[in-house]
């Protein structure tokens, strides 16, 4: 059982930047892959951005590609989001999730542990 906790949202104003972090809890992250998902008012949940276990593979949804990065560090059980050059269609809850296999994937059905979301809003 692993516990995922989201940080760093908040309000910024088009064009602007912020990072999200993960810390996990219950259980290290370092035989994981993981996942950002973000959901909009109205809207079904939708694939950001996925990680392996190492860091060494990602994918990207073609909504945020070139100008999101996911990361994570291990020591330090961490997932991160780094959100660059935001537009108002990024406001949404954003929600980080980890699977018991150490490749990645798309389908938010795959992962099995989720955190509580937090909110990220851009003003246009």
């Amino acid at each position: 059982q692993v516990q995922l906790v989201e940080s760093g949202g908040g309000l910024v104003q088009g064009g602007g930047s912020l990072r999200l972090s993960c810390a996990a809890s219950g259980r290290t992250l370092s035989s994981r892959a993981m996942g950002w998902f973000r959901q909009a008012p109205g809207k079904e949940r939708e694939f950001v951005a996925t990680i392996s276990w190492n860091g060494a593979i990602t994918y990207y949804a073609d909504s945020v590609k070139g100008r999101f990065t996911i990361s994570r560090d291990n020591a330090k059980n961490t997932l991160y989001l780094q959100m660059n050059s935001l537009k108002p269609e990024d406001t949404a809850v954003y929600y980080c999730a980890a699977r018991s296999f150490r490749m990645p994937t798309m389908a938010a059905a795959d992962f099995g542990s989720w955190g509580q979301g937090t909110q990220v809003t851009v003003s246009s």
